[in-house]
């Protein structure tokens, strides 16, 4: 080795050393808002957020610092597409689906009724053509999203009465997540739009008769089983919930080649570690619910097939009047379909013979 090369060496290892990339060490100091659409007493689905700014922080040797703030803080839950779009706030960690009223493609970026599952979600998104359509779609907004969180599959939520069959969801008034109101709406039900923090009044108040927001673990958090005796499972509008980052374009493309790679990798961090959490504790909070007096219970079978038949008549009768849609749904329906084959004889199989053993 020659002088030259081991003076350029010794000096790379010595920035190596000292604990500091070259890359990163020479970073100017960047400092971003992000709100989330969720309050700070649900430690899963809010918590991804802050596991988000804690990955960018410690990536960058401090240097990239994310400030996050609950739903209400900065702006109202629902406000953040708006506050990205305009620039007010660099970023928000968000459900997708809660803005289907400004165009029914976020809903596929979060979940649809009989959708993917988490897994088949995150296959789309990373692998197939997710990602590369929805960015196109929410260019129009002046966001460019990376997945920030599934919940899995989620329960079906909390009834004041019980339901026998579809004719009991006639006149329903209940809170449920953005786009599936719809399919709700198309078999009796009355849908209400309301952010987490606040279902636990109207439930207890009467002014709604039934309420979902994601499983056990959170929703013993927020009481729901103190105002509504009856659990129902499972969440058929929501079989792989995507929650997102939305980062604000002109924001994203002011970062370094460096400072972009850190937010997506700490995006994908945080993109894992909320299911892994969900999955920990979910069981336990399930058996706690039961144990003090939830009567847990599956749809009636018509009640499933009657939202099955009428979220398939929606979507095709949205392909027919939103190009946006017909574009994006013609690539995740096919999707879905391959991966419903491919789960059929893998997955399924298998978890259908381990849950009926005694283990």
């Amino acid at each position: 080795m020659d002088r030259r090369s081991l003076i350029k060496n010794a000096g790379i290892a010595g920035v190596l050393a000292a604990g500091v990339a070259p890359a990163v060490h020479a970073q100017a100091a960047v400092r971003w808002r992000l709100a989330s659409s969720f309050p700070k007493s649900l430690d899963t689905i809010f918590g991804a957020a802050e596991v988000f700014a804690k990955a960018v922080k410690n990536m960058s040797g401090g240097k990239f610092e994310i400030s996050v703030h609950a739903a209400g803080e900065l702006m109202p839950a629902f406000g953040v597409v708006d506050g990205v779009q305009q620039g007010s706030i660099e970023a928000a960690h968000t459900a997708p689906y809660y803005f289907f009223g400004k165009d029914e493609c976020f809903a596929l970026g979060c979940a649809i009724p009989f959708g993917l599952n988490s897994r088949q979600m995150s296959a789309w998104m990373y692998e197939g053509n997710g990602l590369k359509l929805m960015r196109e779609f929410y260019a129009k907004y002046n966001i460019v999203n990376f997945p920030g969180g599934n919940t899995g599959a989620q329960m079906g939520g909390w009834y004041r009465k019980e339901i026998k069959s579809v004719k009991d969801i006639k006149g329903l008034k209940m809170r449920i997540g953005g786009f599936a109101g719809k399919v709700l709406e198309r078999i009796g039900g009355v849908p209400q739009n309301i952010p987490g923090g606040e279902i636990y009044q109207a439930l207890e108040k009467g002014t709604i008769d039934a309420a979902e927001w994601v499983g056990p673990y959170d929703d013993q958090k927020l009481g729901f089983n103190k105002v509504a005796p009856f659990y129902y499972y499972p969440g058929w509008w929501e079989g792989g919930p995507e929650l997102d980052f939305f980062i604000n374009n002109k924001a994203f493309e002011a970062l370094t080649p460096e400072y972009k790679a850190i937010v997506e990798a700490a995006a994908a961090q945080a993109h894992g570690e909320m299911q892994a959490k969900y999955d920990a504790k979910n069981p336990a909070a399930l058996k706690q619910l039961v144990g003090a007096g939830t009567k847990l219970r599956p749809f009636p079978t018509d009640v499933m097939n009657a939202a099955f038949k009428e979220a398939m008549a929606l979507y095709e009768e949205l392909s027919a009047k939103n190009e946006s849609w017909k574009k994006i749904y013609a690539d995740y329906s096919k999707f879905r379909a391959e991966q419903n084959l491919w789960f059929r004889f893998t997955e399924a199989t298998f978890d259908r013979f381990m849950q009926a053993q005694k283990l």
